[in-house]
């Protein structure tokens, strides 16, 4: 693999989620640029193609970010390195923020 290869992209500095870019495994460390800070992460989980991890800890009940936008709010505590999807996001749309 070339040292430059991306496996996750981070679009806004606002985000704390980041999507695979292929399909990454458990214990893979990943690092990220976020405008102009390196910021490194080690899965926690399996994280398929086109899915979320996250980029820090999330706590529950905040916001999660993707691309600079609001998608939905966290419904449980996520670490830095997990897999962030319907089993610990509740979607907004259609609810009031």
């Amino acid at each position: 693999m070339e040292i430059n290869e991306r496996k996750a992209i981070v679009l806004n500095p606002k985000d704390n989620v980041a999507v695979a870019i292929s399909d990454l495994k458990s214990g893979e460390h990943i690092e990220l640029t976020i405008g102009n800070e390196v910021v490194n992460v080690e899965l926690i989980d399996n994280i398929p193609f086109g899915h979320k991890f996250s980029i820090r800890d999330i706590k529950e009940g905040e916001y999660i970010v993707k691309y600079g936008e609001v998608i939905g709010i966290a419904t449980r505590y996520i670490r830095k390195g997990e897999h962030v999807h319907i089993h610990n996001v509740s979607g907004l749309r259609g609810k009031p923020r």
